[in-house]
């Protein structure tokens, strides 16, 4: 799934561990989601997309 973490992060100028620490998930989480290898869980792409105060759909883009 595509998303536009790495862009909203940069955007704060947050590194990868502080939207780790800030999601109480791994430096290693962010990186694999970031990269498309791994998909979160519905929950938590509701968080990110909360932190980042946007839609999820904003984040998120299913289309290949």
């Amino acid at each position: 799934m595509k998303n536009a973490i790495r862009q909203f992060r940069a955007d704060r100028g947050w590194s990868q561990a502080v939207l780790a620490e800030k999601l109480d998930i791994s430096r290693q989480s962010v990186n694999a989601i970031e990269t498309g290898r791994f998909d979160p869980s519905l929950p938590l792409a509701f968080r990110i997309a909360r932190l980042f105060g946007v839609p999820v759909e904003a984040v998120f883009d299913d289309e290949e």
